[in-house]
Protein backbone atom coordinates (compact mmCIF):
# COMPACT_ATOMS: atom_id res chain seq x y z
CA UNK A 1 0.00 0.00 0.00
CA UNK A 2 2.74 2.28 0.74
CA UNK A 3 4.55 1.48 -2.20
CA UNK A 4 1.88 2.45 -4.44
CA UNK A 5 1.10 5.91 -2.82
CA UNK A 6 4.97 6.59 -2.88
CA UNK A 7 4.97 5.38 -6.75
CA UNK A 8 1.82 7.68 -7.51
CA UNK A 9 3.90 10.75 -5.37
CA UNK A 10 7.08 10.03 -7.44
CA UNK A 11 4.83 9.85 -10.75
CA UNK A 12 2.95 13.33 -10.42
CA UNK A 13 6.31 14.73 -9.24
CA UNK A 14 7.79 13.67 -12.54
CA UNK A 15 4.86 14.92 -14.69
CA UNK A 16 5.10 18.09 -13.05
CA UNK A 17 8.91 18.68 -13.49
CA UNK A 18 8.09 17.59 -16.89
CA UNK A 19 5.38 19.76 -17.58
CA UNK A 20 7.31 23.03 -16.53
CA UNK A 21 10.27 22.49 -19.39
CA UNK A 22 9.48 24.34 -22.85
CA UNK A 23 11.26 24.56 -25.66
CA UNK A 24 11.06 26.56 -28.21
CA UNK A 25 12.07 26.22 -31.52
CA UNK A 26 14.23 28.53 -34.17
CA UNK A 27 12.60 31.38 -35.36
CA UNK A 28 9.69 31.22 -32.72
CA UNK A 29 8.80 32.84 -29.27
CA UNK A 30 6.42 31.83 -27.34
CA UNK A 31 4.61 34.47 -24.95
CA UNK A 32 3.89 33.46 -21.49
CA UNK A 33 1.50 35.31 -18.43
CA UNK A 34 2.47 35.19 -15.12
CA UNK A 35 -0.33 37.76 -12.73
CA UNK A 36 -1.01 38.98 -16.30
CA UNK A 37 1.85 40.33 -17.51
CA UNK A 38 3.82 38.93 -20.84
CA UNK A 39 7.12 38.02 -21.21
CA UNK A 40 8.38 35.93 -24.17
CA UNK A 41 10.44 32.99 -24.32
CA UNK A 42 13.10 33.17 -26.88
CA UNK A 43 14.08 30.25 -29.09
CA UNK A 44 15.80 27.66 -26.72
CA UNK A 45 15.07 25.29 -23.38
CA UNK A 46 13.24 26.93 -20.79
CA UNK A 47 11.59 26.13 -17.46
CA UNK A 48 8.40 27.77 -15.58
CA UNK A 49 5.84 27.33 -13.08
CA UNK A 50 3.33 25.42 -14.68
CA UNK A 51 0.49 26.63 -12.17
CA UNK A 52 1.60 30.49 -12.22
CA UNK A 53 2.41 30.66 -15.72
CA UNK A 54 -0.37 30.98 -18.46
CA UNK A 55 0.65 30.05 -21.97
CA UNK A 56 0.24 32.58 -24.73
CA UNK A 57 0.87 32.83 -27.86
CA UNK A 58 3.74 30.75 -30.41
CA UNK A 59 4.58 33.37 -32.51
CA UNK A 60 6.69 32.44 -35.82
CA UNK A 61 9.14 35.19 -37.11
CA UNK A 62 9.12 33.63 -40.59
CA UNK A 63 7.31 35.39 -43.45
CA UNK A 64 3.67 34.80 -43.64
CA UNK A 65 1.41 34.32 -46.51
CA UNK A 66 -2.46 35.75 -46.83
CA UNK A 67 -4.40 35.20 -50.00
CA UNK A 68 -7.74 37.05 -50.27
CA UNK A 69 -10.00 37.56 -52.89
CA UNK A 70 -13.05 40.22 -52.78
CA UNK A 71 -15.06 42.63 -55.07
CA UNK A 72 -13.84 46.12 -55.42
CA UNK A 73 -15.52 48.13 -57.56
CA UNK A 74 -18.76 47.17 -59.80
CA UNK A 75 -18.07 43.91 -61.81
CA UNK A 76 -14.18 44.02 -60.81
CA UNK A 77 -12.64 41.95 -58.03
CA UNK A 78 -9.34 42.26 -57.41
CA UNK A 79 -7.26 38.81 -56.26
CA UNK A 80 -3.71 38.77 -54.35
CA UNK A 81 -1.20 37.58 -51.98
CA UNK A 82 0.17 39.04 -49.08
CA UNK A 83 3.78 38.28 -47.59
CA UNK A 84 4.03 39.59 -44.24
CA UNK A 85 5.97 38.82 -41.12
CA UNK A 86 6.49 39.81 -37.10
CA UNK A 87 9.57 42.07 -36.06
CA UNK A 88 8.71 42.52 -33.00
CA UNK A 89 6.89 40.10 -31.15
CA UNK A 90 6.37 41.46 -28.12
CA UNK A 91 3.89 44.43 -29.64
CA UNK A 92 2.39 41.66 -31.72
CA UNK A 93 1.59 39.30 -29.03
CA UNK A 94 -1.95 41.07 -28.49
CA UNK A 95 -3.08 41.14 -31.83
CA UNK A 96 -1.47 38.00 -33.50
CA UNK A 97 -4.51 36.40 -33.90
CA UNK A 98 -6.04 39.33 -35.23
CA UNK A 99 -3.21 39.95 -38.03
CA UNK A 100 -5.18 37.86 -41.24
CA UNK A 101 -8.26 40.32 -40.22
CA UNK A 102 -6.21 43.25 -39.86
CA UNK A 103 -4.06 43.03 -42.55
CA UNK A 104 -7.20 41.97 -45.09
CA UNK A 105 -8.72 44.57 -43.89
CA UNK A 106 -6.29 47.39 -44.35
CA UNK A 107 -5.72 46.12 -47.65
CA UNK A 108 -9.28 46.56 -49.30
CA UNK A 109 -8.81 49.81 -47.42
CA UNK A 110 -5.45 50.66 -49.30
CA UNK A 111 -7.41 49.75 -52.41
CA UNK A 112 -10.58 51.45 -51.60
CA UNK A 113 -8.86 54.93 -51.73
CA UNK A 114 -6.78 54.09 -54.78
CA UNK A 115 -8.98 56.32 -57.40
CA UNK A 116 -7.11 54.48 -60.43
CA UNK A 117 -6.69 51.16 -58.89
CA UNK A 118 -8.06 49.16 -62.31
CA UNK A 119 -6.07 50.87 -64.58
CA UNK A 120 -2.72 51.42 -62.68
CA UNK A 121 0.14 48.87 -62.63
CA UNK A 122 -0.25 46.03 -60.41
CA UNK A 123 3.65 46.09 -59.14
CA UNK A 124 3.29 50.44 -58.71
CA UNK A 125 -0.01 49.76 -57.11
CA UNK A 126 1.02 46.85 -54.93
CA UNK A 127 4.00 48.32 -53.87
CA UNK A 128 1.77 51.70 -52.54
CA UNK A 129 -0.46 49.08 -50.90
CA UNK A 130 2.46 47.75 -49.16
CA UNK A 131 3.43 51.26 -47.79
CA UNK A 132 0.13 52.12 -46.84
CA UNK A 133 -0.47 48.51 -44.75
CA UNK A 134 3.16 49.35 -43.27
CA UNK A 135 2.31 52.53 -41.64
CA UNK A 136 -0.46 51.05 -39.53
CA UNK A 137 1.19 47.58 -38.93
CA UNK A 138 4.36 49.09 -37.73
CA UNK A 139 3.24 50.31 -34.72
CA UNK A 140 1.83 46.71 -33.92
CA UNK A 141 4.77 45.05 -34.80
CA UNK A 142 4.85 43.36 -37.85
CA UNK A 143 5.42 44.37 -41.89
CA UNK A 144 4.13 43.59 -44.84
CA UNK A 145 7.48 42.40 -46.98
CA UNK A 146 5.54 41.85 -50.90
CA UNK A 147 1.95 42.10 -52.13
CA UNK A 148 1.09 40.43 -55.24
CA UNK A 149 -2.01 41.68 -56.80
CA UNK A 150 -4.52 40.16 -60.11
CA UNK A 151 -7.12 42.36 -60.60
CA UNK A 152 -9.94 40.79 -62.51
Amino acid sequence: MNTLLLLIVVALVLAFAASAVKRVPTGQVISVYRRGKPRLLQPGTHLTLPLLDRMGHRIDLGGRVLRFEEPLADAHGVRGTVYWQVLEPERADPVIEQADQLIRGGAMAALREEPTALQTDRRDLGSRLKQSMNQALRERGMMVTRVELDIA
